[in-house]
This record gives structure tokens, sequence and C-alpha cells, in this order.
């Protein structure tokens, strides 16, 4: 199975998501093709009610251990309550990587 595809589940059966979104971005990084490393993850779920981000985050990097532990080289988490993400309709964009292999110098 394939590491998006586990986390999707991960979270879909943890938290019971009102909308989530797994992206991955590893793409946008200095890795192989085809790679599985580097993960946007939009979460909005009803639990994250009077939880702070920290808390959140938390949650969510406990659900995913496994993956962070085996391979998962970075994970931009957005989560946010129903309304949060009623009011704000969209996940910040990730900025391009720099690449620290494409900027250091030879």
């Amino acid at each position: 199975m394939m590491i998006q595809q586990r986390i999707t589940e991960k979270l879909t059966s943890r938290f019971s998501p009102v909308h989530l979104e797994v992206t991955n971005e590893s793409h946008m990084h200095s890795v192989p093709p085809n790679s599985e490393t580097h993960f946007k993850v939009l979460l909005v779920a009803d639990c994250f009610e009077d939880k702070r981000l920290v808390q959140r985050h938390q949650q969510v990097y406990g659900a995913l251990a496994e993956e962070l532990a085996g391979g998962v080289h970075a994970l931009a988490l957005h989560t946010y309550t129903p309304s949060e993400w009623a009011a704000r309709g969209k996940a910040p964009d990730s900025p391009q990587c720099l690449g620290g292999s494409r900027v250091d110098k030879a």
C-alpha cells in the first residue's frame, strides 16, 4: 500500500473528518521521482473543537507515528474545526522548496 493511501486511511479512521486532503508534495523537493516523503495534510474534524493548534498536531503525529518513523520526511499540517474551515475555505499554498542539493555550491 502506498504511503499516501495509508495516511488517508489512518486519518479517516482516527478523526472521522468532515474534510480531508492528503497531498504528496515530494515532487516539489529534491528527492527521486515517485517519492513519498513530503506530504501536506488538510484535516477538518469536530474533535478539534477546544483544542489548541499544538494539541491538534500532536494528535495527528500520534496517528501517523509509524509513517513518520519510516520514511515520511515532512508533514505540513493544516488542522481546522468545521467552523474555522467554513470561514477559511482553503489551506495555504505550500512554498517551493529550495532543495538543499540544488542550492549548495559545489
